[in-house]
């Protein structure tokens, strides 16, 4: 890590506002970590990077779900990814109840949906279309589901509201939970042996798009409320009868009491700002590279200088 301190340390004594630094309690920052690995490296990157401006920092893993209660009570202090698909709701109820601030959006936009691999659309030529792959159900079925297709959907702790999304377009398929990204990307790996017919939950930023070219199912586009109102979307008696925000931000939240207690820290926070390809990368280092999280973060510094020198500048 020796490259990385002493381009830190050099960017920091160019820079006359980290005096401030000298203000920021001694207290430990306590940053989440959840269980998909660009969010891990991230959040090792962020807090390698308050470490070396002197802040004593701590990882707690957490649920992505409940963290955001954690934050607005200061029992965490930030979470670096806020995706607005898988998390937006729960932002937004922990801002209504106040103690949680918005406090950037990254330059990556995501999507977080079904998807499938290309091969995929070989099988099932009226693909993207959902009522297509609806027609298609019998190609994904399995063992487990009978007649019936199966889909894939992440872990239950992301709440992706696949089996409501069946149930409300009445789709012919069985929702199974993977226990984790990377039994996603298993099952990904073990349909391309012989290009059998899959569809699962993805996201991008990931690595996933670069190894598996693919596309997401299209479903009734998002509209605000989907997720809240019966009568949002095309079946007026259920939630979620429409995909996922198909340009989905990323943002970063934190304490309302942050800003106060680390001055330093949170000016840093401020200009943290990644992108699409940046993410990917991370993903990639750990789940592709095989590296520890935070060797990856360590890597990723030493090779974005230039990146992350500005956010300290």
């Amino acid at each position: 890590m020796k490259k990385f301190t002493t381009a830190l340390t050099a960017g920091v004594l160019a820079c006359a506002p980290f005096a401030a630094m000298a203000e920021d309690s001694s207290d430990p920052i306590v940053i989440p970590i959840h269980n998909w690995s660009s969010q891990i490296v991230m959040s090792n990157v962020v807090g390698q990077i308050l470490e070396e401006q002197g802040a004593a920092v701590e990882y707690v893993t957490t649920d992505s779900q409940a963290v955001y209660e954690s934050i607005r009570l200061g029992d965490v202090t930030f979470e670096v990814e806020v995706w607005e698909g898988a998390f937006g709701a729960s932002f937004r109820a922990a801002q209504e109840k106040g103690g949680i601030v918005d406090v950037a959006t990254h330059d990556a936009v995501t999507r977080e949906d079904w998807w499938y691999p290309m091969w995929t659309k070989d099988a099932c030529p009226g693909l993207p279309s959902w009522e297509a792959l609806n027609d298609c159900a019998a190609l994904f079925a399995t063992a487990e589901t009978g007649d019936q297709g199966r889909y894939l959907d992440g872990p239950v702790d992301w709440l992706k509201h696949g089996q409501e999304r069946v149930e409300a377009l009445e789709m012919n398929f069985v929702v199974v939970n993977a226990g984790s990204a990377a039994a996603l990307w298993a099952e990904i790996g073990a349909a391309e042996a012989d290009q059998r017919p899959i569809v699962v939950f993805n996201w991008t930023p990931n690595f996933a798009e670069a190894v598996w070219p693919g596309e997401f199912v299209e479903f009734p586009a998002w509209e605000d409320g989907c997720d809240t109102d019966p009568a949002v979307g095309p079946n007026p008696d259920a939630l979620f009868d429409c995909g996922n925000p198909a340009t989905g931000y990323l943002k970063i939240a934190a304490w309302d009491g942050m800003e106060e207690k680390w001055p330093g820290a949170y000016a840093t926070l401020q200009q943290i700002n990644f992108t699409n390809p940046q993410i990917a990368e991370m993903a990639k280092m750990v789940d592709i590279d095989e590296m520890e999280p935070e060797e990856a973060a360590e890597v990723w510094l030493e090779e974005n200088a230039d990146v992350w020198s500005a956010w300290v500048n």
